[in-house]
């Protein structure tokens, strides 16, 4: 069986997709495999900040629509990226185990977060990120950046570039071999992720008769996880623009997460922590609704109204 993927066309959309496709073939003898590439609205329109290029889906929806049309089989994203409710007839047939859920400093003078000077510049498109910084240091000046990983890593490390430092995901300078540039990789106490950072999702057909090759490769305990996370995203109604953290581990069988809402101007921060046992991705998701109810009840609403 020949199985037709498709992916966007950046390094790290590549890097996933090629390591998805290595670990299908690898785990099933019968199968060959290929991609296709697509260019999404959030690969075109990369001189707006992210928030402002507005709708779902900014990296999925054309594949999706692909999808959707028979033209591929499946897609290979970063689950942060997907919309929390999977469209009619779409299903997320395997998430693979997960990479380092961190967030990285890069700062072009080798300073951490706190040893950056006052009134430092940090790069970043994520109001989740952002967020959070102006929680820790409310001194520091948030400026837009856009682009690959390879490209917001030069705009870093430019001399007479306008960024002191950046944020980025651990996971893709890991996969893509930029741990060199790494200052600081913060502990999710500080700096709690995005929900699903570090995951890898395969997204298929329903009803597709090719999805029970992806059984070798699915991680459940990464499932759990991220379904709790994303769970917590959806109660409180927010997507991927919003300032809305979530990360979620297994403790002696039980799934720990923890979520986080702030203002933007990092002036008001909610933190929240539940845990339970969770056998089934359902249960994953009936803990994190409960998560959201409870940062609702901290009035999280408000700070997602502004």
């Amino acid at each position: 069986m020949n199985i037709r993927f498709g992916t966007r066309g950046s390094a790290l959309a590549l890097w996933q997709t090629r390591y998805v496709m290595a670990e299908l073939t690898a785990a099933n003898a019968t199968v060959t495999a290929a991609y296709e590439i697509y260019s999404t609205k959030g690969d075109r329109v990369i001189d707006v900040p992210l928030p402002q290029v507005g709708g779902k889906g900014l990296f999925t929806a054309e594949l999706e629509a692909a999808l959707h049309a028979g033209d591929i089989d499946c897609a290979v994203h970063s689950l942060k990226d997907l919309p929390t409710e999977q469209p009619a007839g779409l299903a997320l047939g395997a998430i693979m185990p997960r990479a380092d859920a961190r967030d990285v400093l890069i700062s072009r003078s080798g300073m951490t977060l706190l040893e950056l000077p006052q009134g430092a510049v940090i790069g970043t498109s994520s109001h989740r990120r952002g967020a959070q910084l102006k929680a820790i240091r409310p001194d520091i000046q948030l400026a837009d950046i856009r682009g690959n990983v390879d490209t917001r890593i030069k705009k870093a490390l430019d001399p007479d570039g306008q960024y002191d430092a950046i944020m980025l995901a651990s996971a893709g300078l890991d996969r893509l071999g930029f741990v060199d540039v790494v200052t600081e990789r913060l502990s999710p106490e500080i700096m709690l992720p995005a929900p699903g950072q570090g995951a890898v999702a395969v997204q298929m057909r329903s009803e597709w008769d090719g999805n029970a090759h992806f059984t070798a490769l699915h991680c459940v305990d990464t499932a759990l996880c991220v379904t709790a996370e994303r769970a917590f995203l959806a109660g409180l109604g927010g997507g991927c623009s919003v300032p809305v953290a979530a990360y979620a581990v297994i403790n002696n069988g039980a799934v720990e997460v923890t979520g986080r809402v702030c203002a933007l101007d990092g002036s008001t921060v909610i933190t929240v922590a539940t845990q339970g046992t969770c056998e089934t991705l359902a249960d994953a998701a009936v803990l994190g609704a409960a998560l959201a109810e409870m940062a609702l009840a901290q009035g999280a609403a408000t700070l997602l109204a502004h």
